[in-house]
C-alpha cells in the first residue's frame, strides 16, 4: 500500500486567505484543488511538501457565468463534470466540453477541476512511478537523477503535457486570471506554456489560477477533441487532438486551428492549419483533401517518444487519424472522438 506522506493541510475560506498562506509558506507549500493528480503524485513521493492548501473552500474560484461581453469565465475551481454538462460551454466552447467528457472517468470528473487540469503536471512513464520503482531505474531528468531514459544522452526532460482540456482551451483563445502575492495578472494561454518537462508553465511559486476566460465565439463556430488511448475510460491521452472551425456564409470556413497534445511539454499547434482550411467550403472535396493535407502535415511535425505509455510508431501512425477524424467531427457538429 502506498501512503501519503506526513503534511500539514490548511483550509483557507478565501482568496486572500490562500495567497497569503502561500507567500508565507513559500516553496514548502502546494496548492490542492481536486486532489485526483497530486494525492497519487504524493504518495509516489514525487511531491511531498510540508503544507498543502487545499482551496475547496474558496468561494471566488466556483462557478461558470458570462461576462456582458459573451466572454465565458469559468472559475478555476469548477468540476470536470460541471464543464463537460455546462449548457453554456457545449454551446460556446464545444471542443472543452467534449474534453473534459474525455477526463478519467465519472468519478475522477466529479472530483477533478478544470484549474487542476489545465496545470497538470507532464508526464512520462518513467517519472509516474512509485519511489521504489524509480530508485530501482535510478531516478530520472524530472526526479532525483541525472538520466533521461526516453532520449539516450538527453540532457532536456521530454515528459509529456498531459492535459486533456488545455488543447482545446488554446484554439478558444483562452485567457488565464491568475493572483498571487505581486498581484493580478492575465496570460494567453498560448504564452503559458514552456517547452522543459520539468516545468512546463509560467506560474511562480505562491501563485493561483483563479479563473479561465473564454472570449465569445462566432455564430457558425464548431469545435470537437479527439482523444486516443487504450481504455474507454481512466487513460490520459496518448493522443489528444482539438481543432476549431468558424464557418460562415455557404458553409464556408472562416477561421481554423488545430492542436495536438500529449508529444512533448507542451501543446503543438499545426500552423497552417488556418491558412489550410479559410475559404473551403464544407462537405467538399476541397474540403476534405485540406483535412488530408493537414493530417499529413501533423504527421511530419509531431514525432511521438516513448514518453506515455503505447507503441511510440502505434502513437505516430494515428496522428493523421485523429486529425482527421476530429476535423471531420467538428465540420458534422459532433464529437469527441476516441477510440475503444
Amino acid at each position: 500500500m502506498l501512503r501519503l506522506p506526513r503534511f500539514e493541510l490548511r483550509q483557507p475560506t478565501s482568496l486572500g486567505e490562500a495567497v497569503t498562506l502561500l507567500r508565507e509558506e513559500g516553496a514548502g507549500a502546494m496548492v490542492m484543488a481536486g486532489g485526483t493528480d497530486l494525492l497519487p503524485n504524493m504518495k509516489h513521493e514525487l511531491f511531498t511538501p510540508r503544507v498543502v492548501v487545499s482551496l475547496g473552500r474558496v468561494p471566488e474560484l466556483r462557478g461558470i457565468t458570462r461576462d456582458p461581453d459573451g466572454t465565458l469565465v469559468v472559475g478555476a475551481m469548477a468540476r470536470i463534470a460541471e464543464i463537460a454538462s455546462s449548457e453554456s460551454v457545449r454551446k460556446q466552447a464545444p471542443a472543452l466540453a467534449q474534453a473534459a467528457g474525455l477526463v478519467a472517468g465519472p468519478q475522477l470528473r466529479r472530483a477533478g477541476t478544470i484549474g487542476g487540469n489545465v496545470l497538470l503536471d507532464t508526464r512520462c512513464q518513467y517519472y509516474n512511478q512509485s519511489y521504489f520503482w524509480r530508485s530501482a531505474l535510478g531516478f530520472c531528468l524530472k526526479k532525483d537523477g541525472v538520466v533521461c531514459h526516453v532520449v539516450a544522452g538527453g540532457s532536456r526532460c521530454v515528459a509529456a503535457a498531459s492535459a486533456d482540456c488545455a488543447p482545446a482551451l488554446m484554439t478558444l483563445g483562452a485567457v488565464l486570471e491568475i493572483v498571487g502575492a505581486n498581484g493580478h495578472r492575465t496570460v494567453a494561454i498560448d504564452e503559458f506554456w514552456l517547452g522543459d518537462g520539468i516545468v512546463n508553465r509560467r506560474l511562480a511559486v505562491g501563485e493561483i489560477l483563479v479563473a479561465i476566460r473564454i472570449p465569445p465565439t462566432p455564430p457558425g463556430h464548431r469545435g470537437a477533441y479527439g482523444k486516443l488511448r487504450e481504455r474507454g475510460s481512466i487513460d490520459f491521452p496518448l493522443l489528444g487532438v482539438a481543432c476549431r472551425l468558424d464557418v460562415g456564409d455557404g458553409d464556408r470556413v472562416e477561421h481554423g486551428d488545430l492542436v495536438l497534445t500529449a508529444l512533448a511539454a507542451r501543446p503543438k499547434r499545426i500552423p497552417q492549419a488556418a491558412s489550410r482550411l479559410v475559404s473551403t467550403r464544407l462537405g467538399t472535396e476541397e474540403f476534405r483533401a485540406a483535412i488530408d493535407e493537414l493530417g499529413a502535415l501533423a504527421h511530419r511535425q509531431c514525432h511521438t517518444l516513448a514518453n506515455v505509455p503505447g507503441d511510440q510508431e502505434w502513437r505516430r501512425e494515428m496522428i493523421p487519424v485523429y486529425v482527421r477524424r476530429t476535423l471531420q467531427a467538428a465540420a458534422a457538429g459532433n464529437g469527441p472522438v476516441h477510440h475503444v
